[in-house]
């Protein structure tokens, strides 16, 4: 977010006058698309990420935003926490809601005070439990915004952002504040210094919901300064507050990736790729997104199926294959799942834990670009070249249909690698009158007994086991098997509904 634009940016200098303009990042690269995103991510890593954060694990996450909205109560949170930590979470963050009068999207911006209606401990009540679960305490803001009904607006009206005459624009119910004003910038730095003095918040999740559009400030003679001066603002808010809290995780929003920067990533070592979660939506935005960006910035969540953007159902395990190439966090209704469910996520975060620096630090290689109905394909490697994860995703599929080889990269051509799927599940809902064709019984496929089932248990996916030279792997390629097709159903059987995901592991000693 520069500041500087083709339209409305105005700026007169006057003698002996200077202006510094944005610094832009060019490069170049002989090895194709892959050379550019190895350059670019060295950059990012090296010189623009805090120093606190290069390379620095990052936590999974829990967040409540999806599976409570606004309606949450000490009850549901502790609920939620309880399963979070039981499930191997480390972090649990609450989102939208907590402060002044927010009980929905109309009210309360601006005002950091806790709603104790809904927050009878206050945040610092809250994030003891957590500690007691094993949980750290994250925290959601939106401090650049101002709601009409907020008590700051009823004190300050003239910190919003509005033009002269005209009636104020509103995005999500809510206004923009003057971040060209100093005492605006202020008030900011003060609240949010105070509310991580008081509290052990360890992430802060800061958003930004709409767009600049009424650009007037009253502080301004020549409002063509506008949009930079209110970024530089802006910038040096987050220049203060994370400079005074280096230890606080910062995760940038802006309605999902709307300001996905370099300039934020500065400030914020992570960003939010979009509130878009649907796994085959999240494939090509990470696959494209990479070009600029490494995976260890990228914040990528597991959520429900439906999915609330999309509402497509996606398989669990594969809504898991693609967000793992990222910084893992779940956003959804822990309390909801079955037996089943709970196991397979469970399954995810070990498998996550124990693979976590080569999925969010290792050298990333798009293999095959996601299409319009055809799924991509993309991998990472360790810095040794001993370890690598391959994502496979699909997309519409289609009967017998060729499954060309994957043609891997980044591998040490004479290393011997151990090649494994991971291991996971399909729920019993995407065969429903196939039931009968795969197991002994024969069962009414709507009927109790098959939901009571699937409660419990899920059909295992395929199990692939070999050895192959990293010459061979990168050469002839990965061959994946042949899908289920109709009947019969054994350890070599591929089950892969439309959009699902597989993860293969490649290791070498």
């Amino acid at each position: 977010m520069a500041g500087v634009q083709s339209e409305g940016f105005h700026w007169t200098l006057a003698p002996g006058e200077s202006f510094l303009t944005p610094e832009a990042v060019l490069t170049f690269s002989i090895e194709g698309r892959n050379g550019l995103r190895h350059n670019m991510h060295r950059f990012v890593t090296s010189h623009i990420l805090p120093p606190h954060w290069r390379e620095k694990p990052r936590p999974i996450l829990v967040n409540n935003w999806e599976a409570t909205y606004f309606d949450f109560t000490p009850r549901k949170l502790r609920a939620l926490a309880a399963k979070a930590a039981g499930l191997g979470a480390e972090l649990f963050v609450l989102d939208d809601g907590w402060f002044g009068r927010r009980t929905d999207d109309t009210r309360g911006l601006g005002d950091f005070d806790p709603n104790l209606k809904k927050l009878p401990s206050g945040l610092d009540g809250l994030a003891q439990d957590l500690k007691a679960k094993g949980l750290s305490f994250g925290l959601w803001v939106e401090p650049e915004m101002v709601s009409q009904d907020s008590a700051l607006y009823e004190e300050h009206p003239d910190w919003a952002v509005v033009s002269p005459g005209v009636s104020p624009s509103l995005g999500r119910n809510q206004l923009v504040l003057d971040l060209c004003r100093k005492e605006v910038q202020d008030y900011l730095i003060t609240q949010l210094n105070t509310l991580l003095d008081s509290t052990p918040i360890c992430y802060i999740k800061w958003d930004m919901n709409r767009h600049h559009t009424d650009r007037f400030s009253t502080v301004l003679l020549e409002q063509g300064r506008f949009a930079h001066t209110w970024t530089m603002g802006l910038y040096h808010v987050l220049e203060v507050v994370t400079t005074t809290h280096p230890e606080v995780l910062f995760e940038g929003c802006a309605s999902g990736g709307n300001r996905f920067d370099l300039g934020m990533l500065y400030y914020m070592p992570q960003i939010w790729l979009s509130d878009d979660t649907d796994a085959w939506q999240r494939c090509k935005m990470q696959a494209w997104a990479s070009l600029g960006y490494p995976p260890g910035v990228m914040g990528c969540h597991v959520s429900a199926a439906p999915n609330h953007q999309t509402l497509r159902f996606t398989p669990l395990d594969s809504r898991f294959d693609v967000a793992a190439f990222g910084l893992l966090g779940y956003e959804m209704d822990l309390t909801a799942l079955n037996t089943a469910q709970e196991k397979s996520i469970r399954e995810q975060i070990v498998f996550y834990k124990r693979h976590r620096e080569l999925f969010q630090y290792g050298r990333f290689y798009c293999l095959a670009a996601p299409e319009a109905d055809h799924g991509g394909s993309w991998m990472v490697v360790s810095k040794d070249r001993r370890r690598a994860a391959v994502l496979e995703m699909t997309g519409l599929l289609q009967p017998n249909a060729s499954m060309p080889p994957l043609r891997l990269a980044g591998l040490e051509e004479t290393y011997c690698y151990q090649v494994s799927l991971r291991q996971q599940s399909v729920e019993l809902d995407s065969f429903r009158t196939l039931l009968n064709h795969v197991l002994p019984l024969k069962l009414k496929a709507d009927g109790m007994l098959v939901h009571l089932a699937g409660e419990l248990y899920q059909m295992p996916c395929e199990q692939i086991t070999f050895t192959a030279s990293g010459d061979l792997l990168m050469h002839a390629g990965l061959r994946p098997p042949q899908r289920f097709c109709g009947t019969g159903y054994t350890d070599g059987v591929r089950p892969m509904p439309d959009f699902s995901a597989r993860i293969w592991l490649l290791e070498s000693n």
